[in-house]
């Protein structure tokens, strides 16, 4: 009691203290002067780290402008031909927008790709061996093994005589152009002894309409994707028990197109939940997650393997060819389009780009309107060392491929060293590399019907992947499920 009277005392009087005039002041100021300091600071860092910028935009590879392009004949090109055209959008190219861009003039720092030949592919250390093309050889195969054994996939059913039959069942032709990937997948499946017709034996569950399809569907069409989603998932979620009981959490659907990215927006849960099969994967957007979700090629299909693929004299470092629709390809543009070394041609070839890839070591992919294209699976196809010039892309079959293998992945700022980090590959480099891809082209490949290992295998290995290991069951009389 007497202690608490005595603080209370102590407080009372602190007010009641003389101080000299100089201590008032100190007091006064030292805010002001601590907000002035901190406000000094900050201008002093925005005037160092942008005085680059502001004072000689040319010092920039990337704000440079290319010489006789206008920045809109570079983003939006005129089409050509039947070229589909994509709308543009601030969504298309936004990741772009987001350079590392240099803030010190020693720009050329070392890359893994200037390393010497052991710490490339993993001979020193406790790093990966980089030569081999899977993570791990053994778990895949055995996995693979059980894999074709045990899987089942169910596959809601429709009637030939069903009003949506042509987005629904698979195409009685060989699928072509850009999205064919989509339609290969459905028709390997349903001819695939994955299918079982009872649910209670399936790991996953297949909801199998096309994007692809439903966009050419004047029924449909690109404004009627979310609505026919949403009532597609209503149906099935109504007439059977298998949705509802994990959300969505173990059926999948495949699309090829971008546009399924926005698909889902009126099916929240199928968004969240649902397993997508896409060739659009893009980690830097908030609809895909590598976790869940898997990567798909792209493919513009090929019959037959190229007859000079390994007699091939490869004399030409590297291979681009393709419209200006972003800016990463009008930086590849600014910096490499008169190059002797690197054949960087903007528009189509009149003739064939097969021969073009064959005679070059290297062949760029470089990111359009989207992360993906078939410039993969064609550099794969001619035999040609794919260079990955796309931020943010989970490339397909990740899970399985060791892509430092077989591939070079570049990121955006060091376009302006692209021959350097090329040219810095040496000749035993690039031999493991080439040996690699004619090892994973099976890989890339769709095939009716599939073959063992192809783009189909493949794709229902990173869904065995992602099987719940946890079974349900739906009554006391039924079996797990």
């Amino acid at each position: 009691m007497r202690m608490a009277r005595s603080s209370s005392v102590f407080m009372y009087n602190v007010p009641k203290q003389q101080y000299p005039p100089t201590f008032k002041l100190f007091f006064f100021f030292l805010p002001i002067g601590l907000a002035l300091t901190s406000f000094f600071l900050v201008f002093i860092y925005i005037y160092t780290t942008s005085t680059v910028l502001l004072t000689n935009p040319q010092s920039s590879p990337f704000l440079q402008p290319a010489t006789n392009y206008s920045l809109l004949d570079l983003i939006i090109p005129v089409p050509t031909g039947d070229e589909e055209t994509i709308p543009f959008s601030i969504d298309n190219t936004a990741e772009d927008l987001f350079f590392d861009l240099p803030t010190t003039p020693s720009y050329s720092k070392q890359t893994q790709w200037s390393l010497p030949l052991g710490d490339l592919f993993g001979f020193t250390g406790d790093n990966m061996n980089n030569t081999e093309i899977y993570h791990d050889t053994d778990t895949f195969l055995e996995d693979y093994k059980e894999m074709n054994k045990s899987f089942k996939i169910f596959v809601y059913p429709h009637k030939p005589d069903d009003p949506f039959a042509n987005v629904l069942l698979p195409v009685d032709f060989d699928p072509q152009g850009h999205y064919a990937s989509e339609l290969y997948f459905k028709k390997a499946l349903f001819n695939s002894h994955f299918i079982t017709k009872d649910p209670n034996e399936a790991d996953l569950f297949y909801m199998p309409f096309s994007i692809a399809d439903m966009r050419h569907d004047p029924r449909i069409g690109p404004e009627g994707l979310q609505d026919f989603i949403k009532s597609y998932i209503f149906n099935i979620s109504s007439k059977y028990p298998f949705w509802n009981r994990t959300g969505g959490a173990d059926h999948f659907y495949v699309a090829c197109h971008s546009i399924s990215r926005i698909a889902m927006d009126k099916a929240v849960e199928a968004k969240e939940n649902a397993i997508q099969l896409v060739c659009s994967s893009t980690y830097f957007v908030t609809s895909y997650f590598p976790h869940k979700d898997v990567s798909l090629p792209q493919i513009w299909p090929k019959e037959g393997d190229p007859k000079s693929l390994v007699s091939s004299k490869r004399n030409q470092l590297a291979f681009f060819a393709g419209q200006v629709n972003s800016p990463v390809r009008a930086v590849l543009l600014k910096h490499w389009v008169n190059d002797t070394e690197i054949f960087a041609h903007f528009g189509r070839l009149e003739s064939d780009d097969g021969e073009e890839q064959l005679r070059s070591k290297f062949c760029l992919h470089v990111k359009g309107f989207e992360v993906n294209t078939a410039r993969v699976t064609d550099a794969l196809h001619y035999g040609c060392v794919p260079v990955i010039l796309a931020n943010h892309y989970d490339l397909p079959f990740t899970d399985i491929l060791n892509w430092r293998s077989f591939s070079v992945v570049v990121h955006y700022v060091d376009i302006p060293v692209l021959k350097k980090i090329l040219q810095g590959i040496s000749f035993e480099e690039l031999s493991w590399l080439q040996n690699n891809v004619l090892k994973v082209r099976k890989h890339f490949k769709w095939n009716v019907p599939a073959v063992d290992y192809d783009a189909f295998y493949m794709a229902m290995y990173e869904l065995w992947l992602r099987k719940s290991s946890v079974r349900v069951r739906l009554s006391a009389s039924r079996e797990f499920i």
